[in-house]
């Protein structure tokens, strides 16, 4: 048990999901740890070894079955993404993206050579995906999305763009969607295809430790068979933003807990006016609120988990999730920050490194906004999207 554990969540967990836990804390305290304040600062993150390690423990795909796939619980997969985002956030993006959303995405939409054409290589970190659905001009409203795929004979022809899209510099294929005649539909799109340029974005103030990039699609010409051939409609992507906005439930909660780690240690060493930091009934009281909402938070993302695995997780309930967790996450990050003082602000110390990350946490898959409105609606009956 750890002093953060007031609610003694940990029994509830079964002895696999604790030693899975394990497996990933060290791996990210070997691993991610030692270099991530590097990476941050340069703006750049070796992905593809990482995924490569990331394979060969099977947290690629880790909640999917077969096709090198590890078959893990929801639960499971969950506490890996807290695990991961206690690191950073940027590196559970790139675990969460390759495996909830471009595997997700061929695994619950795609033919069957398609599944083996990519989805082993993708679980071993030998491939990497990304998900193209948000548009320079469409991010919360994919409904309205720009890119259109025409037939051409056997062949389908892609034209548009796509922004803001985790692992695209890097990535060996994308699941790239386009309105057709017949409404929106999924394809897998090889990267290197003519006509299809990635370009990283740079210049970004958070999630510095992951690669991002805009798809540029020129008249990419590509066979019937590159079309997934059971997304039809929006509800498609949606479901796979369903997949991935489960694991930031967890995920957020890992960067809260490193920069409550980090503001407990801190308060406890700090000397001021003769004694510690924490002796101070203010600092006591920033302390214990912020541990009440991650408790909470926690027990929140447990719960859902646990539907999850029962198959009864509805998208609202991952709603419910997002908005609290991502939302008291970042408040937490802010309030470990003014604990710190000025070293909150030093790359040194890893606080202000996830406020800056969580603020894209907040954002993206769903802003707080657009959750509160999936939430409005399952409570009124009444949509308020437009």
């Amino acid at each position: 048990m750890t002093p953060l554990d007031l609610l003694d969540i940990d029994a509830s967990l079964s002895e696999e999901e604790r030693q899975i836990r394990a497996v990933v804390r060290q791996l990210v305290d070997d691993r991610v740890r030692p270099h991530v304040a590097g990476w941050y600062e340069n703006g750049h993150v070796p992905a593809r070894e990482l995924a490569r390690e990331f394979g060969k423990l099977g947290l690629l795909g880790m909640h999917l079955t077969g096709y090198g796939c590890a078959g893990a619980s929801a639960v499971a997969y969950g506490l890996a993404c807290l695990e991961l985002e206690a690191g950073d956030s940027g590196i559970r993006s790139l675990v969460s993206v390759q495996g909830s959303l471009a595997m997700y995405a061929i695994w619950r939409f795609g033919s069957e050579e398609q599944k083996q054409r990519w989805l082993p290589a993708m679980a071993a970190g030998e491939a990497i995906g990304c998900f193209g659905l948000t548009e320079p001009d469409h991010g919360s409203d994919p409904a309205s999305m720009a890119t259109r795929a025409r037939r051409d004979g056997d062949d389908w022809i892609l034209t548009g763009s796509k922004l803001w899209i985790t692992n695209a510099p890097i990535a060996d294929v994308g699941v790239i969607w386009a309105r057709t005649d017949e409404g929106v539909r999924g394809f897998a799109v090889p990267m290197d295809t003519p006509g299809v340029t990635a370009r990283e974005i740079r210049h970004k103030m958070s999630l510095r430790a992951s690669l991002t990039g805009e798809i540029a699609l020129d008249d990419v010409r590509l066979p019937a068979d590159a079309r997934l051939p059971e997304a039809i409609g929006l509800k498609a992507p949606l479901s796979c933003l369903t997949e991935a906005r489960h694991g930031i439930v967890w995920g957020a909660l890992g960067a809260a807990r490193d920069c409550l780690d980090t503001a407990l240690s801190y308060a406890t060493t700090r000397t001021q006016f003769g004694r510690p930091l924490a002796g101070f009934q203010l600092t006591q009281a920033k302390l214990a609120d912020m541990a009440v909402e991650w408790n909470k938070g926690l027990l929140l993302a447990l719960h859902l988990g646990r539907l999850a695995d029962a198959g009864k997780l509805r998208p609202d309930q991952v709603s419910v999730g997002k908005l609290n967790n991502v939302r008291e996450a970042l408040a937490i990050a802010r309030e470990c920050r003014t604990i710190l003082g000025a070293n909150g602000v030093s790359g040194e110390y890893p606080v202000m490194r996830h406020a800056n990350n969580l603020e894209s946490v907040l954002t993206y898959e769903g802003t707080s906004e657009i959750h509160q409105l999936v939430i409005g609606q399952r409570l009124t009956g009444l949509s308020a999207f437009a």
